[in-house]
C-alpha cells in the first residue's frame, strides 16, 4: 500500500504535466543547456601584433582550464604551481611497493557524463579515449547493517528516474513523507531562488523539518550530500539541492559515470598539461607565489619565491631541547642534538612540506617528520624517505645573537612576473593566504573561503583477491568512518595486471568530513575503515596488508549555511584579478571537478570579453529542476 501511495503521488506529477500535453512533459526533461552559448560573431584570437599576458596561480583543474582557454586565444600564459606536480585534488605521484614504482593519487574520482566541460577539455587533449576511461556498470550503496542496494543507470526520464530508484530499492518508503511537497522539492532547484530559501539552513535540519524517513536519509540524502565532503549537519541545504539536481534530477546522463583505467596523472593531468604546452603556455612547478602585485588599484602580476627582509628570530628552547618558532612567515622546528664528537648542533627546519607546502609534523627522535596530508615522511635530517616528497625540508641557518640561538631567514626579493590578467586558482586555504599576503583582505570577501572537515584516504595492497563480480566503486552508509571504497584492482592498470598475476587486490577506502569527536591519528582511522571494509567485502577477512598509503587532509571546500552570499565570484572586484576553483560562486548547477573547470572557463571568458573576443562556450545541465 505504501509503495502504491508513492506511485500515485508520482503519477499525479506526471498527470499534472500531461495536462499540457506531451510537449510539456518533454520540456521538463533533463538535457544539456548553455551557460555561455557558442558565438561565431566575434573573433576568437587576439589580432596579430597584439600581446596580452596572463599568470594563472594554481595548477588544479580550474587553473588548467583557464590557462588552456587563454593560451588557445593567443594570450602569453604562465601557469604557476606551488607543489611538485599539477592537478590539484586530481593529481598524483609515485610510491614504491615491493620494490616497484606504483602510481598513487589523492583519491578515487568518478567522471560523470554531465561533466561536459571537463570531458571537453579531455577530448581536446586527445585523452577521452577507451584506453583511459571505461564506463561503470552500476552505482551500488553498501550498508553497515543491511544488504547492499544496486542502482543501474538506465532511465533519465523524469519522473521515471525517481520511480526507478524506488523500483530498485527494497528499503525506500517514499510514501512515509507526510507531505509530498517535500519530496518534490528535490526536483525544484531554481538557482538563486533556491539559495534565497534554503542557504541558511543545514541539510540535516531541513531533512528533519521535512520529516524525511530514515531510509531516504541513509540511501539518498546523506551519501549524496556528504559526497561534497561536507557533513550533512554542516552542509547548506541549497548546496545539497543543487548537488542532487546536478547529479540526478537535472542530469541527462543520470547516475552514469566513467572510471579512469589509468592513474589520474596519465589519464587526466599529463594530457591537459601537454595540450597547454602545445598551445604555447609555460608551466612552472614548485613556484610559490608570495603575493599578487597591485598597482594603481589593479592587479599587475605576481611575485614568486620568498620576499623577505633579513629576519633573525630568537629560539626559546623547551625542556626537551626543541622549539617551534615562526620565522619569515614560515613555521620552523628547531632541535639541539649532540654529535658523537660531543659537539652540540642546532638544526632548524622549515615545516612546509616540499611536496605541496602542507604543514609537516615533527615526530619523536629517530622518527623524523610526517606530512599527514599525503603520507610524506622525512628522516631526522629532513631527507625524504617515503611518500611523494622528492626534495628535503628546507634547512635554515642558526646564529648566536646576544648570547642566544636565533634562526636566520636571509633577505630575498623574489621574482616578479608582470601580467595583464592574474587568475588565482588555488584551493580555499591557498587563496585566502595569498590574498592576505597581498593586502587584499579589505577588497575581497574572505569569510566563505574555508575548508570542510578533514577527510582520510587509505589505499591497501592486500594478499587476497576481491570477488570478480564486485563493482569498481561503492558508496557506503551507516558506518562510523567508511563513506566509500574503490577496488582499484578491478579497473585500473597496473593494479588489474598485478592482481591477475599475484592473486591479490588493491582497495582504497575513504572517510569524508570526519567530525571532531571522531578525529584520530591517520593510522587509527585507516585501521577502523579496514575493519568496516570487511562488512562490504567479507572475502577479504584474514587478508594480509602488504602495503598501505594513508592521507589525512583538510583541503576540500566548505559549503556551510550562509556561505553562498559571501562566496567570491569569478570577478574579484579588483581589476585584472580573477578567480577559478570549485569554491567560486557560479550561477549554474555545477560541482566538484566540473565546478572548477567551469569557473576556470568563466575567468578566461572575463579576459576574452575585455578584448572583444568570442567567449568560450560553456555547456551545463538544465539550469532549473523539472518542477521549478
Amino acid at each position: 500500500m505504501r509503495r502504491r501511495r508513492f506511485l500515485s503521488v508520482a503519477a499525479g506529477v506526471t498527470g499534472a504535466v500531461a495536462v499540457g500535453g506531451s510537449a510539456a512533459l518533454w520540456h521538463i526533461q533533463p538535457r544539456q543547456s548553455w551557460l555561455t552559448a557558442p558565438d561565431d560573431t566575434r573573433p576568437r584570437r587576439l589580432p596579430a601584433g597584439t600581446r596580452r599576458t596572463a599568470v594563472v596561480v594554481g595548477g588544479g583543474l580550474g587553473g588548467l582550464a583557464a590557462a588552456t582557454v587563454l593560451a588557445g586565444r593567443g594570450f602569453a600564459v604562465t601557469l604557476l604551481e606551488q607543489g611538485q606536480h599539477l592537478g590539484g585534488k586530481v593529481g598524483g605521484w609515485t610510491s614504491v611497493v615491493d620494490g616497484k614504482p606504483v602510481p598513487v593519487e589523492h583519491g578515487f574520482h568518478g567522471f560523470f557524463h554531465q561533466y561536459f566541460n571537463l570531458r571537453g577539455l579531455l577530448h581536446d587533449a586527445g585523452a577521452l579515449v577507451p584506453s583511459s576511461f571505461a564506463p561503470a556498470a552500476s552505482y551500488p550503496i553498501a550498508f553497515a547493517d543491511r544488504p547492499t542496494e544496486v542502482f543501474g543507470t538506465s532511465t533519465t526520464v523524469f519522473p521515471a528516474n525517481l520511480l526507478d530508484v524506488v523500483r530498485q530499492s527494497p528499503s525506500l518508503r517514499f510514501a512515509e513523507f507526510r507531505h509530498g511537497e517535500q519530496l518534490l522539492e528535490m526536483a525544484r532547484y531554481a538557482g538563486q531562488e533556491t539559495y534565497r530559501r534554503f542557504d541558511d539552513v543545514d541539510f540535516a535540519t531541513w531533512a528533519q523539518q521535512a520529516r524525511v524517513p530514515p531510509s531516504m536519509i541513509d540511501l539518498v540524502l546523506r551519501p549524496f550530500g556528504e559526497a561534497t565532503l561536507n557533513r550533512m549537519e554542516r552542509l547548506s541545504t541549497a548546496e545539497a539541492l543543487k548537488f542532487f539536481h546536478f547529479y540526478f534530477t537535472g542530469s541527462p546522463g543520470g547516475l552514469g559515470f566513467d572510471v579512469a583505467v589509468k592513474d589520474s596523472m596519465s589519464a587526466v593531468v599529463d594530457p591537459l598539461a601537454a595540450r597547454l604546452r602545445a598551445l604555447g603556455g609555460a608551466l612552472r612547478t614548485q613556484a610559490r607565489v608570495a603575493r599578487v602585485v597591485v598597482d594603481g588599484g589593479q592587479a599587475r602580476g605576481v611575485v614568486i619565491g620568498d620576499e623577505n627582509p633579513l629576519v633573525t628570530t630568537p629560539i626559546a628552547w623547551g625542556a626537551d631541547d626543541t622549539a617551534l618558532v615562526s620565522a619569515g612567515g614560515a613555521p620552523v622546528f628547531c632541535r639541539r642534538r649532540r654529535e658523537a664528537s660531543g659537539a652540540v648542533v642546532v638544526d632548524a627546519f622549515d615545516l612546509r612540506c616540499s611536496h605541496q607546502g602542507c604543514p609537516v609534523q615533527p615526530q619523536p627522535v629517530g622518527q623524523g617528520f610526517a606530512c599527514p596530508c599525503h603520507g610524506g615522511r622525512y628522516d631526522d635530517l629532513g631527507n625524504p624517505t617515503a611518500g611523494p616528497p622528492k626534495q628535503p625540508l628546507r634547512r635554515l641557518p642558526v646564529v648566536q645573537q646576544d648570547g642566544q640561538d636565533a634562526v636566520v631567514v636571509a633577505a630575498s626579493g623574489g621574482e616578479r612576473i608582470d601580467a595583464d590578467v592574474v587568475v588565482v586558482a588555488c584551493d580555499t586555504r591557498g587563496t585566502r593566504e595569498l590574498l592576505l599576503r597581498s593586502g587584499l583582505q579589505d577588497r575581497v570577501e574572505l569569510g566563505a573561503l574555508a575548508e570542510s572537515e578533514p577527510f582520510c584516504i587509505a589505499r591497501l595492497w592486500l594478499d587476497r583477491p576481491v570477488q570478480a563480480s564486485r563493482a569498481a566503486f561503492y558508496t557506503t552508509s551507516r558506518f562510523a568512518y567508511l563513506d566509500s571504497l574503490a577496488i582499484y584492482s578491478h579497473f585500473q592498470r597496473p593494479f588489474v595486471d598485478d592482481a591477475a598475476r599475484d592473486g591479490g587486490s588493491v582497495v582504497e577506502l575513504h572517510a569524508y568530513a570526519i567530525p571532531a569527536e571522531r578525529m584520530a591519528p591517520p593510522g587509527a582511522i585507516a585501521d577502523a575503515m579496514a575493519k568496516e571494509m570487511l562488512v562490504v567485502l567479507p572475502e577479504l577477512r584474514g587478508a594480509r596488508v602488504r602495503h598501505r598509503e594513508v592521507q589525512l587532509q583538510a583541503s576540500f571546500t566548505r559549503f556551510a549555511p550562509g556561505d553562498h552570499a559571501k562566496r567570491p565570484s569569478t570577478d574579484s572586484g579588483v581589476p585584472g584579478l580573477l578567480f577559478a576553483g570549485d569554491w567560486v560562486k557560479v550561477d549554474a548547477p555545477v560541482a566538484l571537478m566540473e565546478g572548477a573547470v567551469v569557473a576556470g572557463k568563466l575567468a578566461a571568458n572575463h579576459a576574452l570579453r575585455a578584448e572583444a573576443l568570442a567567449e568560450e562556450s560553456i555547456p551545463i545541465v538544465a539550469p532549473h529542476g523539472p518542477l521549478a
